[in-house]
């Protein structure tokens, strides 16, 4: 079962998000313009402030299926 990374809001951690996209682009000049499409879109979409990064998580997590576990 895949687990989400998302915890509390980072600022450090967005910002080296997106260092570490930007040192991808630039270190892999061979990339196709797909790829390059994806990561700038990544890229794009890392959240900027608490508010931003808080209601997208809501809007991952209220979208979930609780499964119960019985046993």
């Amino acid at each position: 079962m895949k687990t989400s990374n998302m915890g509390p809001y980072s600022e450090e951690k967005q910002i080296h998000r997106a260092e570490s996209i930007k040192t991808l682009l630039d270190n892999n000049p061979q990339m196709d313009d797909y790829m390059k499409s994806i990561w700038l879109k990544h890229a794009k979409n890392i959240a900027i402030n608490e508010d931003e990064y808080n209601a997208r998580v809501k809007a991952i997590f209220s979208n979930m299926k609780r499964n119960l576990i019985s046993c």
